[in-house]
Parts: C-alpha cells; sequence; structure tokens
C-alpha cells in the first residue's frame, strides 16, 4: 500500500472557496498522481455522494482509479452497481492543487458540506481526516459534533486493535 492519509487538521476556506491542502496530505496526492502534460497538477478527486453524509471523501488519482476499478467489477446492471456508480463516481469532482498547495471547492462540495455564500465571505473552518487510502472532508463544526459531541458511541469499548485481531482470523 502507498503512503497513508494520517492526522486532522482544521484549514480554513477563503472567500474565493480555496482550501489549503495540508502538507503531509499534499504528498500523498502527489505520490498517487503521475502528471503529463495534459494533466501538469496534482490532482484530487473529491467525492460527495450518499444521500445521507456530511461529508466528502478525497482519494489521490490512482487511489480514484482503484474505487473505479472495484465498481467496475460488481455485475453490469445490478442495483450495486448502479449505486455505486452513481454515488461513487458521478457524484464527484476533480480538483487542481494550484502552486500553493490550494484546491477550489466546487460548488457541488461546497453544497454537500453546507457551505454557503455567507459563511465564505467570513472564512469557514473545515476537517480534513485521514483514512488511510483517502481523506474526509468536513465542515469543522459537523466533524466537531460528530466525533467530539456529549454522545457515547455504542462501540466506544471496543479496541480497535482487537477489531484488526478478528478481521486478520476471518482472512
Amino acid at each position: 500500500m502507498a503512503e497513508a492519509f494520517r492526522g486532522e487538521y482544521h484549514q480554513k476556506v477563503d472567500g474565493k472557496a480555496r482550501l489549503l491542502i495540508p502538507a503531509p496530505f499534499r504528498r500523498v496526492l502527489d505520490a498517487g498522481d503521475a502528471r503529463s502534460p495534459d494533466s501538469p497538477r496534482t490532482r484530487v478527486i473529491i467525492v460527495y455522494g450518499g444521500k445521507n453524509r456530511t461529508f466528502c471523501e478525497c482519494y489521490s488519482f490512482a487511489e480514484a482509479e482503484t474505487l473505479a476499478a472495484q465498481v467496475a467489477s460488481l455485475p453490469q446492471g445490478s442495483k450495486a452497481r448502479l449505486k455505486a456508480e452513481r454515488d461513487l463516481i458521478t457524484l464527484s469532482a476533480t480538483a487542481e492543487l494550484d502552486d500553493d498547495g490550494r484546491i477550489v471547492l466546487p460548488p457541488r462540495v461546497r453544497e454537500k458540506l453546507g457551505i454557503t455564500a455567507e459563511m465564505l465571505k467570513d472564512g469557514v473552518e473545515t476537517s480534513l481526516a485521514g483514512a488511510t487510502n483517502r481523506f474526509t472532508l468536513w465542515r469543522k463544526d459537523v466533524y466537531d459534533d460528530q466525533f467530539l459531541g456529549g454522545d457515547e458511541d455504542e462501540d466506544d469499548d471496543l479496541d480497535p486493535l482487537a477489531l484488526l485481531g478478528q478481521a486478520a482470523q476471518g482472512a
């Protein structure tokens, strides 16, 4: 596996809808995108599909291609493939990093995150959270509510290392 997206970062989106991608995430994106004369800048594929999601998933170009191959392996015309194509392929956008490591958040991505034009005027904070082969992008207040809110997760007493052990035994 290539280098993983790790950690969490909080970044402001400016009035022009630009978001600075943290340097550690840029390195992973760079490694996963073979640039060419047709595509000289590093790309990030932002998946904003999923009706009930309040976040986006961001992939390097190589990981997005892997995801597309997994979708293509589903039976043609099946309900699972149609849903995967819609939520993971159709409802996605490609953004290019500028020389300063920023992307412009596309309108559909801003809509998914609940970022309004009014919020952009003052600058709105986002959270970028590493998730191995991708990172998730949230509006910070939603992220904080999801992960730092007062509600106890019903699985908080589970040890993640024990879960990995269970997965290895099932393999």
